[in-house]
């Protein structure tokens, strides 16, 4: 794949993005510079620790003095890396465009803590946002980019089997949702960026450790029928496209009406890179636009 594969927007930065940067060796080296470059990043943001002992950033929305909708947003990083304070930008984005509560979580971090840990994080979370007064708990909704977007697909199973919230939406960017994508080394194209065949699948085997694949996967699991309305997103060029294309129509073949936003060109998390480029806030935009739909009732 050669660079005028890509999007024209997103040309140059591909040449200057990493392929391969996520290994067991390097992972402690980039934790560290991942949580550098978020430093400075979510000054005004209200922070707090939960009773869990999960620290949680909340962005809420200016001049909304009824419970207004909420978001739970869950942040990505192959379920190996991230927090919560990376996404500050698009968090505060999202309260500010939409008047909505956003919540993000600092889940636990495989290898340390495998299946179900982060999981059990985002559900812990999810119940205290839609518990709070400033919340309007009929119009809860949840998300995450990457490794948090395939949390946030196994989060909507827990949810739906435990019945105790009723989410109108999930959004899920480019989602990490298939570990046997991990064993197709056919599709290991050298214009993948940021997130390679070979970190996806030390990426799974770090998060899965013990657990069984056909329950902690989302794209394993067999019933998706009752899962919330979904909308996904992911670009042409991102090694998750094949198997979020896949899921998505295994949704809609169950009956959860289905939101697919291909971006032709588009290499993995490259609206969080060029957020300026018109390519990333047309994917941002398809985002508010379905969230405004499951929020609509609260409105009316």
């Amino acid at each position: 794949m050669t660079s005028t594969d890509f999007h024209p927007e997103l040309r140059r930065i591909a040449r200057l993005l990493p392929r391969e940067p996520i290994r067991p060796a390097t992972l402690p080296f980039i934790r560290v510079l991942a949580d550098v470059a978020a430093r400075g990043q979510g000054r005004g943001v209200e922070t707090l620790t939960l009773p869990s002992g999960i620290d949680v950033r909340l962005h809420r929305p200016v001049g909304v003095s009824a419970p207004a909708p909420a978001l739970l947003w869950i942040h990505g990083g192959g379920y190996i890396m991230g927090s919560a304070r990376q996404d500050d930008a698009l968090c505060r984005k999202f309260a500010r465009t939409l008047g909505i509560t956003v919540a993000a979580l600092d889940y636990r971090l495989a290898p340390e803590n495998p299946y179900p840990a982060a999981l059990e994080d985002c559900y812990s979370v999810l119940t205290w946002l839609a518990g709070l007064p400033t919340v309007d708990p009929e119009h809860v909704t949840f998300g995450g980019g990457s490794g948090g977007g395939g949390l946030a697909a196994a989060l909507a199973f827990w949810i739906r089997d435990r019945c105790d919230i009723t989410p109108v939406l999930q959004v899920l960017a480019y989602p990490m949702l298939d570990d046997r994508t991990s064993g197709r080394s056919e599709i290991n194209a050298s214009g993948h960026r940021l997130w390679s065949f070979n970190s996806n699948r030390f990426g799974w085997s770090a998060y899965l450790g013990d657990a069984d694949p056909a329950v902690a996967v989302p794209a394993r699991r067999e019933d998706l029928a009752g899962l919330a309305p979904t909308w996904i997103g992911v670009g042409s060029h991102d090694l998750f496209h094949d198997e979020d294309l896949a899921y998505a129509g295994r949704l809609e073949a169950a009956g959860v009406p289905c939101h697919l936003e291909v971006v032709d060109g588009a290499f993995h998390v490259f609206d969080l890179l060029a957020p300026k480029a018109e390519v990333s806030q047309s994917f941002f935009n398809s985002q508010c636009a379905a969230l405004r739909e499951a929020f609509a009732p609260a409105a009316a």
